[in-house]
């Protein structure tokens, strides 16, 4: 999975596919999308319509909380509507209302990657015990938590939990959970000649955290992308560590 991927939250329709298009001819080959986010077709005609081999393109897809119990029938609905015959990554997209449909879920996703409608299984928006209670149970780990994350919500515990535990930690909303004029943060990116946004993402990937920027602007497409020019010093990693407080 490409450290870097593009997130599609939130865009829908001709934007949606409009987004995907140009992002895959920036460069991105990770894609992210959900069944709730309603533009798993928009996400597929653009990588039908790309050029860009299919095995060079990572995507990932989520099971919503409300179609637990109805798990086979949504990767069927999500596959037609991507026009894959599999997905790369298939999530829980929040934890369902108890751990036992969260048990229930999680067997679904095994079996479901074990008939290869998707290469890999994982989790959103879990804590370490809502993951641990998975494993025990299974003996499987997720391969990913995918989790509100940014400098400022930073906390070494929760790291330290997911490598720990094997698991991948990715980010979303990189931005939001990010007060960008910050004037430590704008002090970095000045120094590197770049913005605060390319250093929140920077940030992430010198850590080794997944991070799935989102923007429907084609110069902000560009520019998220656009992060492979330099590196932070331990020092500047430090220094956005404690945004956290």
């Amino acid at each position: 999975m490409p450290l870097l991927g593009f997130g599609t939250w939130q865009i829908t329709g001709g934007q949606a596919y409009d987004a995907v298009r140009e992002a895959l001819d920036v460069g991105y080959r990770h894609l992210d999308t959900a069944t709730m986010y309603g533009n798993e077709a928009e996400v597929g005609r653009a990588i039908r319509d790309s050029g860009v081999p299919r095995e060079d393109i990572f995507v990932t897809t989520k099971l919503p909380p409300s179609q637990v119990g109805k798990e086979r029938q949504t990767i069927a609905a999500s596959l037609a509507a991507l026009d894959l015959d599999r997905v790369d990554l298939w999530l829980i997209h929040w934890p369902p209302s108890s751990a036992r449909q969260s048990l229930a879920a999680w067997q679904e996703l095994r079996a479901v990657r074990d008939e290869g409608l998707t290469r890999a299984i994982g989790v959103s928006n879990y804590d370490t015990a809502e993951i641990d209670a998975l494993v025990e149970a299974t003996g499987e780990t997720p391969a990913v938590n995918q989790i509100r994350w940014g400098p400022a919500l930073y906390d070494a515990r929760v790291v330290a939990d997911h490598r720990d535990r094997g698991v991948v930690l990715e980010g979303y909303s990189p931005f939001k959970t990010t007060n960008l004029s910050d004037p430590v943060l704008a002090g970095i990116a000045r120094a590197h000649g770049v913005t605060p946004s390319q250093v929140v993402l920077r940030w992430h990937l010198d850590h080794g955290f997944v991070a799935i920027p989102k923007s429907a602007t084609p110069a902000r497409i560009r520019e998220n992308f656009d992060v492979f020019g330099f590196s932070l010093s331990e020092d500047e990693r430090r220094q956005l560590d404690a945004m956290a407080g």
